[in-house]
């Protein structure tokens, strides 16, 4: 399998297993954000609510592109840590997944929305500043630029959850006040009864958007995942996208050449002066390799790593000296590098078909297990009153829109943390913060602040002891 010995190729099997594991755990970790409010409103019966929902988590998943895929990729330098010792590609993989399935169950068992989002990208820092203590670590570990984007996406999202959700629940009240339809919005469902036709298409479709941005977003996350463990491991078959057509590319890298050579470099740092020097060498390195050849395949596998790491380090390194205020360089030069780059980029930046069907199944059939305890915490225990329709669908509406957003833009946000913030943000906007119970804030504050800290610690743990075991 993939030339490797019999012994890599089990591990391999494993690590992805163990990706689907992962993608599984996080399909009912994380369906109660898309079922609560329909289950609460008695919309939906619980079993159709999440059959239903893991129908269109698949759906989310194969349509999903693969952008929030890239940026869980492009988080972790694997070009930096992969190295000729093949168990330490196993040891990489290995610690971040058995991190990641580890406090995700943790906090199912116990009943805490917490995020898979934090969960996985934390494990992933951890294994890269864990490489950073090695005596034989080089360059970057841990893609910083990116990691900040993700923490900003990631920090802002419940905020805007939260307080957007406080402003449409006002706009409803407002608009509806005083009518029979306000009064039906804002009742405690009836036990056991439907709520109105209307109300429950409105409350059906938000459930539905919830399931299927869930799926472009955290699937997504399944897919850069599975990808890490690919590239990292069997790199000559995955480093690059080897049937992509590469007729165009060296038109492209020669507008970076001379983009690059028309730079003063008198004007730049010590440090800004290596970037470009480096940069010139990858690019006459990519112009080599790509100029008599019109498909990626024809690239030898021993060669595919490094092309990779070529365009990688290019891409940071152009896109770092571009911000660089002491860089003389026009706005045209610069579209030029940004179109190069991007042309550059379908080289390395995709995911097999097989492996978006591998996590769709994995997520979809996720999702119609272990639902009950996070659903509770949701639908009885963020609020002191019983889920309304109104609360529940602006709570949805808001989710999905942040959600849809963040995929677009390609961020990796949190479903739960999004969600758990707009029913706790509807709660307030009916009696205030009085009206939200404080036991079940606090242990979902906790959990948010301690999953990034002790997941980074243990992924980065487990990495330096199957490092110094293999």
């Amino acid at each position: 399998m993939f030339e490797l010995e019999t012994s890599y190729a089990i591990l391999l099997i494993l690590c992805l297993v163990a990706v689907c594991a992962f993608e599984f755990v996080n399909g009912f970790h994380d369906t109660a954000n898309a079922v609560a409010t329909v289950i609460y409103t008695n919309t939906l019966k619980p079993w159709v609510a999440v059959i239903w929902s893991g129908s269109w988590n698949f759906l989310g998943v194969i349509f999903g592109g693969i952008g929030v895929a890239m940026s869980i990729v492009n988080l972790l330098p694997v070009e930096t840590l992969v190295d000729q010792n093949i168990a330490h590609s196993i040891s990489m993989a290995a610690a971040l997944l058995i991190t990641a399935i580890f406090w995700n169950l943790l906090t199912w068992y116990l009943g805490i929305p917490c995020s898979s989002s934090h969960t996985l990208i934390g494990s992933i820092l951890g294994v890269g500043l864990a490489y950073s203590f090695l005596p034989e670590a080089s360059g970057e570990a841990v893609n910083w630029v990116k990691a900040k984007e993700i923490g900003y996406s990631l920090l802002l999202s419940p905020l805007f959850g939260f307080s957007v959700t406080i402003i449409l629940m006002y706009l409803i009240r407002s608009a509806t006040k005083k009518t029979e339809t306000g009064d039906a919005l804002f009742k405690e469902p009836k036990k056991n009864q439907p709520p109105p036709l209307w109300i429950r298409g409105i409350l059906f479709l938000t459930c539905t958007l919830v399931s299927f941005f869930h799926g472009q977003n955290d699937g997504q996350k399944g897919v850069g995942l599975v990808m890490l463990v690919l590239i990292g491991i069997v790199p000559a078959y995955f480093a690059i996208n080897h049937n992509v057509d590469t007729t165009k590319l060296p038109a492209s890298i020669t507008h970076i050449e001379r983009v690059l050579s028309s730079v003063d470099s008198t004007t730049l740092s010590k440090a800004d002066r290596t970037k470009l020097a480096d940069s010139k060498v990858m690019a006459s390195n990519l112009q080599s390799k790509f100029g008599l050849i019109n498909n990626a395949a024809s690239i030898p596998k021993a060669k595919r790593f490094e092309v990779r790491k070529d365009i990688m380090v290019l891409d940071r390194n152009l896109k770092s000296l571009m911000k660089e205020d002491d860089i003389r360089m026009s706005e045209e030069d610069k579209k030029r590098l940004t179109s190069g780059l991007k042309d550059l980029r379908i080289v390395t930046d995709y995911a097999p078909t097989w492996v978006v069907i591998m996590i769709s199944l994995s997520l979809g059939l996720g999702t119609t297990i272990g639902w009950k305890r996070i659903v509770k915490t949701i639908g009885e225990k963020i609020g002191k009153e019983h889920l309304t329709y109104a609360q529940g669908a602006s709570a949805e509406m808001v989710a999905a829109i942040t959600i849809g957003l963040s995929t677009a833009y390609s961020w990796p946000v949190s479903t739960t943390h999004v969600l758990s913030s707009g029913i706790a943000g509807s709660m307030v906007a009916n009696k205030g913060v009085k009206n939200l119970q404080p036991d079940t804030i606090r242990n979902i504050l906790i959990a948010w602040l301690l999953t990034l800290p002790v997941v980074i610690i243990i992924a980065g743990g487990l990495f330096l002891t199957f490092r110094a075991i293999f």
